[in-house]
């Protein structure tokens, strides 16, 4: 710490704050990309106005390096901003702003221009986020997953792991998109059949907007059951080659940015993990190591044609810490990492997705088509004692999952209406090697199973939407309709038929109502898809397997505030029907996902129902005078019908859920931001102590087994954490610098999870056997709390390599 702050006033001494900062664009009708002119372009704070040229283009130069809105206001289109624009002295910042036309009524009403995006198709559960404000979240460390549990409707876990929990629903049922490609997943470790992972995979400097869907999803993305997030990424820099390093929590990234000729741009980056040292420092049984790559390349064929390539791609292996127990003398403690050590499958896993995406505009449409590939492949396995021996082999399992998509958009606006329509095709791969020593119902088993399965799957949507009685009400109907060769039942898009329907109706120019009815399905992962029984079936199939069901009422009002800032309310209801249940465990796969390794490699049926139901408020301020504030509380419902036919609560009923974050931009580059957040206990099912202590069930499963009798009747504790941030930017001459401090959990506050059940050994180490009953080991619950202060020195440093104009 104290060199931290010696360098740091070293460096503001002489730091020159030259005002070099350069900021340019282009403004393009949303309608058809063509250039919109005439307009006036307004930076808010400077009172700097410039018009754009006939060809749409605009430049600002010899700007003070800061954050900056801009507003831009053009005859015959709505008025447009476009709020925390960074300007620095290393990077000239290139908009490109689509301007929606006005709809040509015999009355105008007067629509005040706000810094929060408004979509016809989704006027509720739509949150969107900026690239600074994804980057200044204290307690996040420039991870996206983490910033996405600042939002309503989205619970924070006591756990080290990004699963993205909204509204009561599995991590399971979210859905991800980059710049219109869809990713199977966006955090590193992936849980197969799920989405959550501890680390997030997608860099922050390639992050220009987040949109985030909890309801209301459009119907050329409406393929999950809780959320849609749709991450738009930065286009490279087009006057120089830029270089960027940031050193952070949990690892190095180094990203490139720069022209390709006069017509194209790309941005690079590479990140490697130092986490297996800190987790090591830690004394943590587990060590894991990720590397990742992203890119994109950008290519302005001709002014009506782009075309861009992306890349998205992670190796992760994870490791034993066998020197875990060195110099430990807490007897719980090492029977515990003993316990990790014997458990945890040994892990190695890498995926990419890759793709393109075309856009051609004509006069007053856009024509999209996006090809992709994607691919998971996932290997895990785990022997008695680590002795990796082949009498010894408790579990081995390889898996991959691969899928080619193809997808062609149609949209076209005129006089107000806006259409979308669309098509989809995808060929997945599916291949499963599974070996296991398990119990069912007590009794000891293997898994044993080779699967392989081709699928062809189909898509057809359409979204028509429009502003009527001078765009006081908005109004969009949207139609899906999903297949795939699976099965008959599946085959049959009609039994996939998704309708929704959105209406927003503007009672002043600052105060709306807005409500949503939807109905979506999603296919079941490829693991349940998959699973084979040792004659070679494909059990699901034959269990009648359909698409999960979830239809969704939401009902809310927003009110727009003077002062960059807006109050939101909803009311939601989601009803889930044809849900996977369990045949084994006779439980809904709806309360799996939040766990290292595979959720679905087993025999279910669709037989189960539930609901989650509950009210969100959000308080959003974007920075107006040197601070902002998001305040978010919600208060939410999750339950599933158990075997007996009776609510139970899921793993994700957390009742309420709070997230304050706030913060002030000082002069000289210095900020300062917190966050608090809190959460109730999540649910969970204790232990069948009698089934788990028999020597033949613990000397398979090697853990304790659920009392699935008793579905989530205990709960954890509550979880609360303050995290706070501080940052000092520099801005010299073509290069910026960017210290800061976070502190995670600064309090320490430990949440009290689940217990675990452990054996009672003697001094040698070795079980002890019950004295009473011979056939079981003696077992012992022991306390599991979770919570350790983390602080993090940060740096990012960017600079112009070389400049080319």
């Amino acid at each position: 710490m104290k060199l931290f702050l010696q360098t740091c006033f070293i460096l503001f001494s002489f730091t020159a704050f030259a005002q070099t900062g350069q900021l340019s664009g282009r403004l393009l009708n949303a309608a058809n990309g063509t250039p919109v002119s005439p307009a006036k372009i307004n930076i808010v704070e400077l009172q700097l106005f410039k018009a754009a040229d006939l060809e749409g283009r605009f430049s600002f130069e010899k700007l003070a390096p800061g954050i900056y809105t801009v507003k831009i206001t053009a005859p015959g289109f709505e008025e447009k901003v476009q709020s925390e624009v960074l300007i620095t002295n290393a990077r000239p910042t290139d908009l490109v702003l689509e301007l929606e036309e006005k709809v040509q009524t015999s009355k105008e009403i007067k629509v005040t221009a706000a810094p929060f995006q408004r979509k016809t198709e989704s006027p509720n559960s739509l949150k969107t986020l900026s690239a600074t404000e994804v980057e200044r979240l204290p307690g996040a460390n420039r991870d996206v997953s983490k910033v996405i549990a600042a939002l309503p409707g989205v619970a924070a876990r006591a756990t080290f792991r990004n699963d993205i929990i909204i509204r009561g629903g599995s991590p399971g049922e979210n859905k991800f998109y980059l710049d219109g490609i869809e990713v199977p997943n966006i955090n590193h470790f992936a849980t197969q059949g799920s989405s959550g992972g501890p680390v997030g995979l997608l860099n922050v400097n390639f992050i220009r907007e987040v949109e985030f869907y909890s309801g209301a999803f459009p119907a050329n993305r409406a393929n999950g059951l809780s959320s849609v997030l749709a991450f738009k990424q930065k286009d490279g820099n087009k006057d120089a080659l830029i270089t960027n390093f940031a050193l952070g929590s949990s690892d190095a990234a180094l990203t490139f940015d720069g022209p390709i000729g006069n017509k194209g741009d790309f941005i690079f980056s590479l990140r490697r993990s130092y986490l297996q040292f800190l987790f090591a420092a830690l004394k943590l049984p587990i060590l894991p190591t990720y590397n990742d790559y992203q890119f994109k390349f950008n290519f302005q064929l001709n002014p009506k044609n782009k075309l861009s390539i992306i890349g998205l791609g992670a190796l992760d292996q994870f490791g034993l810490n066998q020197k875990v127990n060195e110099g430990l003398t807490d007897t719980n403690q090492i029977q515990y990492n003993n316990f990790i050590l014997g458990n945890l499958p040994m892990q190695g896993q890498w995926n990419y997705t890759m793709g393109a995406v075309w856009q051609h505009s004509s006069k007053s449409s856009i024509q999209t088509v996006v090809v992709s590939r994607n691919m998971l492949n996932n290997e895990a396995y785990r022997y008695k004692n680590l002795i990796e021996e082949p009498q010894n082999l408790l579990q081995n399992y390889s898996s991959f999952e691969a899928e080619n998509k193809l997808r062609f958009e149609h949209t076209y606006l005129k006089n107000g209406w806006r259409f979308n329509v669309g098509a989809g095709y995808e060929f997945a791969k599916y291949y499963n090697s599974t070996y296991q020593l398990l119990t069912i119902f007590g009794q000891p088993d293997t898994l044993d199973f080779e699967s392989e399965l081709n699928l062809h799957k189909f898509s057809a949507f359409s979204q028509l939407s429009r502003a009527f009685f001078n765009e006081r009400l908005r109004l969009s109907l949207g139609l899906r309709m999903d297949g795939t060769s699976y099965s008959t039942e599946m085959r049959n898009p009609f039994n996939q038929f998704s309708p929704m329907f959105s209406a927003s109706y503007r009672l002043t120019e600052d105060w709306a109502i807005n409500a949503n009815v939807a109905r979506y399905h999603q296919l079941p992962s490829y693991t349940i898809l998959g699973y084979r029984n040792a004659a070679g079936d494909l059990v699901n199939e034959q269990n009648g397997l359909k698409y999960i069901q979830a239809d969704h009422f939401v009902l809310g009002t927003e009110y727009l505030l003077k002062w960059n800032a807006r109050v939101t309310l909803e009311g939601f209801l989601k009803q889930y029907s044809n849900y996977p249940f369990s045949i084994k465990d006779s439980i809904s796969l709806a309360n799996i996902g939040s766990d290292f390794g595979v959720v679905g490699n087993e025999a279910v049926s669709s037989s189960s129902s539930g609901r989650s139901y509950g009210a969100e408020f959000l308080y959003q301020q974007k920075l107006y005078k040197g601070f902002y504030a998001v305040l978010a509380y919600t208060w939410v419902r999750s339950e599933f019908l158990d075997k007996n036919n009776n609510y139970a609560p899921t793993s994700w009923d957390s009742r309420h859920i709070v997230s304050l974050t706030g913060g002030k931009r000082f002069k000289n580059g210095w900020e300062f931001g917190m966050r608090w957040l809190f959460s109730g206990g999540a649910p969970y099912t204790p232990y069948d102590i009698a089934t788990s202590s028999l020597i033949n069930n613990w000397n398979i499963n090697g853990v304790g087994l659920l009392d699935y009798n008793n579905l989530n009747t205990q709960r954890e504790s509550s979880f609360h954490q303050l995290n706070i941030r501080v940052d000092k930017k520099l801005y010299l001459k073509q290069f910026n610098m960017n210290f800061y401090f976070d502190v995670q959990n600064v309090y320490g506050y430990q949440a009290k999870l689940a217990p675990i059940l452990l054996l009672d050994t003697d001094a040698n180490g070795q079980a002890v056997v019950d004295s009473n009953d011979p056939t079981r080991y003696q077992t012992k619950l022991i306390e599991n709390a979770s919570g350790i202060v983390q602080p993090t020195l940060g740096i990012i440093i960017e600079f112009v390599t070389k400049k080319t104009k």
